[in-house]
């Protein structure tokens, strides 16, 4: 497989923007662990075979554990999981899904009940980011197995 070209060499401000938003979500004080099992699981439900390959990655370089990972296209039925992580990852496909599955309101609740509103907000920023990169890797036909990991 070929990538189809380096959007952030074709369009330099597309990356900048995209850099800033992760930055805002890196920032945000929510738990780095956390964000990169949301990532996997984002990218697990869009089929972005580069971010999964990228977060899997990140998130062992971290000290995630292969248990963890490996599971988490099982999350609900596995016990490697604390509540609030559980609230995290049913929100993350829910706004990932959100024309079909929506946000109702017992699932904000149990997001909620772990979670501040502000804490809420930065969530919601955190799936729309790696949504974004799901979308900018697919579209552009960023290849898995490329990507190597910051020393941590």
């Amino acid at each position: 497989m070929e990538a189809r070209f380096n959007y952030g060499d074709v369009e330099p401000d597309s990356l900048r923007v995209m850099l800033q938003l992760q930055s805002y979500v890196d920032h945000s004080g929510l738990d780095h662990s956390l964000l990169e099992l949301m990532k996997i699981r984002a990218s697990q439900v869009n089929r972005c075979a580069y971010c999964l390959d990228m977060h899997s990655q990140d998130a062992r370089a971290a000290g995630e554990t292969e248990q963890r990972i490996y599971a988490l296209n099982a999350w609900r039925e596995s016990p490697f999981y604390s509540d609030a992580e559980r609230a995290a990852l049913e929100l993350t496909e829910a706004v990932t899904l959100v024309a079909t599955l929506r946000v109702p309101d017992d699932l904000y609740e149990r997001v909620r009940a772990h979670f501040s509103a502000q804490q809420y907000v930065q969530l919601i920023m955190a799936i729309n980011v790696i949504n974004n990169w799901n979308r900018l890797a697919i579209a552009t036909g960023a290849v898995a197995g490329t990507y190597h990991p910051k020393a941590h």
